[in-house]
């Protein structure tokens, strides 16, 4: 029974797919090369904070303004990854409520939630963008480096916008 539930649940996921279509694989393509930015990006950190920590503990010299990159590579990695998850059914989804209901209201509610992530990514990229817009006049930057603190936030607004247009995407 758990085998024919599992199953079931792919060929629902596999239907639920929407057509690619020009705009599909374009988006598609977008949230990818974000993801992989994002992703390598990670690595990045990761391999600074390796070198830092080492060289902290090793030889008393430490990555200069290691946790500032920390802070502003990271916050843009992670909204990278958003788009892509949703463009690919990889959300939380918690289907108890839904589990015995036909196929047609279950995507109806899918299609639903992706509009909501849809309004709550644009949402998100335009508070985003106003925060950026407001450090930049104010000038702030990073204590040990003097990186401009806007770039950070500024950056994390491409992904919050694939997350909007993949969810409108997904609700269509």
């Amino acid at each position: 029974q758990n085998v024919q539930l599992a199953r079931d649940l792919c060929n629902d996921r596999r239907s639920a797919r929407p057509a690619k279509g020009a705009f599909g694989r374009g988006l598609e393509w977008a949230c990818k090369l974000a993801a992989i930015a994002g992703a390598l990006v990670f690595v990045g950190l990761v391999l600074m904070s390796i070198v830092s920590i080492s060289g902290r503990k090793l030889l008393s010299m430490p990555v200069p303004g290691d946790v500032e990159m920390l802070q502003l590579c990271a916050a843009f990695a992670s909204s990278s990854f958003f788009a892509w998850c949703h463009l690919n059914h990889g959300d939380v989804k918690v289907d108890f409520f839904t589990e015995h209901l036909a196929a047609r209201y279950v995507h109806a509610l899918d299609a639903f939630g992706s509009l909501l992530v849809g309004g709550f990514g644009a949402l998100i990229a335009w508070r985003t963008a106003a925060g950026a817009a407001a450090l930049q006049a104010t000038g702030e930057t990073t204590m040990i480096l003097g990186v401009p603190v806007w770039v950070g936030q500024a950056l994390m607004v491409p992904g919050f916008l694939l997350l909007a247009l993949a969810g409108a995407y997904r609700a269509v």
